[in-house]
């Protein structure tokens, strides 16, 4: 049995045309359906149904698709169309094209091209950064290749930019504890760290290279100078999907210094090693049921909530604290009364910034610390506040999509834009790959 539960429009995969599309469930699954005039019809999961896809859904309503008929090429050539309904919370901009590993799977696909000059990027900074506001993930390629980043970030930063986060595989961290220590004098605020698991195995598979010692000397070097971690691991069934718990785990040992974990679901575009089958694809419900099912309970699924920041099927939010004997109290709890992070909000895009930057962001040392209470009850209110300041602890996610699953209503919904020539781009619009057989 087969039942369409929203219209939307979407691209072929092939050509890039923009063409009708149907989310349908059937057969115990969900699926993003769609057909090309010249290339003919292709279908994509986006759920398997583990979880209620309507209760995910929750009261996002679907959008009219004919309100934005020219997206999502106008949005890659011109910037953001009119039909975008969420205002920007992270700005990723690529500084560089160069990368010191091949990986399998990569969104940007470093093309190795020669940096553009410091003073070139800064003048772009300049030209999108609200004062006191703007969150900026400063990306390649692997940032950290150019000597000059203390001095973007110092440029950043002086230049209004709230939050500046380093997007990095980490190698420089552990190499050059001296390079480390510009960043963060720099005002770098926190990382997002590539990290797939803590066997080699999984990183000889995924990057060509053990790294899992460096990523712990990543996250010791960056300690010593009070920069924030988050965990970022790119999940990929058949290599680390079995992994998720023990990543979860090691994360938590490692808090105050790690900050959270923000799992990536393999998306097929940038860098992509083949075209995927159904059978490829892990959706964000299996994610979650991972989560829980993995870590024994460390994290119960009811504490991760869709998205509202952005489409409830590009991602998900748990806020925690983790508590004296390494356990997590979940701060995100499922109620039907309970605003989620970003409910309400006259811009939810603001208050998720504001989010994230307080969860990633480490307190600066003898601050809310200092004024701990000597109870180590969690429903104490002065130990509470000081803890959930210096061991709070996020699990997110964010569900790419690409050419074979990519819906124009998560699109217009987008809040995660990449800076490209002097214009904002959706995210995946930016690093959309077509592919070349259907």
């Amino acid at each position: 049995m087969e039942k369409v539960i929203r219209k939307t429009r979407s691209i072929c995969p092939r050509c890039g045309r923009a063409v009708d599309a149907s989310v349908v469930v059937r057969g115990g699954a969900t699926y993003l359906d769609k057909s090309c005039p010249e290339h003919g019809p292709f279908s994509a999961i986006i759920w398997r149904n583990k979880k209620s896809i309507f209760d995910w859904y929750g009261d996002v309503e679907p959008l009219d698709a004919a309100a934005a008929p020219n997206c999502p090429s106008e949005c890659r050539e011109n910037g953001l169309c009119a039909a975008h309904k969420n205002a920007t919370c992270c700005i990723v901009l690529e500084v560089t094209g160069r990368c010191n590993l091949r990986c399998r799977y990569c969104f940007a696909a470093p093309d190795g091209a020669r940096d553009r000059p410091a003073e070139e990027i800064i003048k772009e900074i300049a030209g999108f950064t609200a004062p006191g506001k703007t969150l900026v993930q400063l990306s390649g390629g692997e940032p950290t290749l150019r000597d000059d980043l203390p001095e973007i970030t110092a440029a950043a930063k002086k230049l209004g930019c709230k939050y500046v986060q380093l997007n990095s595989n980490g190698i420089r961290l552990a190499e050059d504890e001296a390079y480390v220590k510009e960043l963060a004098d720099a005002g770098l605020s926190f990382v997002f760290m590539q990290f797939d698991g803590t066997d080699d195995a999984i990183y000889e598979k995924l990057r060509g290279a053990p790294l899992f010692a460096v990523k712990e000397k990543a996250v010791e070097n960056c300690a010593k100078y009070n920069v924030g971690v988050t965990l970022v691991p790119t999940i990929v069934r058949g290599v680390n999907d079995g992994a998720i718990g023990e990543i979860l785990r090691w994360a938590v040992s490692k808090s105050p210094k790690v900050r959270g974990v923000h799992f990536q679901p393999a998306a097929y575009l940038g860098r992509i090693p083949n075209i995927p089958a159904d059978g490829a694809r892990f959706t964000l419900d299996e994610l979650i049921c991972a989560i829980e099912e993995q870590s024994g309970g460390l994290v119960e699924s009811g504490s991760l909530q869709p998205s509202r920041c952005d489409h409830p099927l590009c991602g998900f939010h748990g806020d925690f604290v983790v508590l004296e004997d390494g356990g997590l109290y979940a701060l995100t709890k499922k109620r039907d009364d309970a605003p989620c992070c970003c409910c309400g909000a006259e811009n939810p895009a603001d208050k998720n910034r504001e989010f994230v930057g307080r969860r990633w962001q480490r307190p600066r040392e003898g601050g809310a610390d200092s004024c701990r209470s000597s109870s180590k009850d969690i429903e104490d209110m002065d130990y509470f506040l000081s803890r959930v300041a210096t061991h709070g602890f996020t699990v997110t996610s964010m569900a790419f999509q690409d050419a074979g699953n990519v819906d124009l209503e998560r699109l217009r919904m987008c809040s995660l834009h990449a800076a490209k020539n002097g214009r904002l781009v959706p995210f995946c619009v930016n690093y959309m790959t077509l592919w070349e057989r259907g």
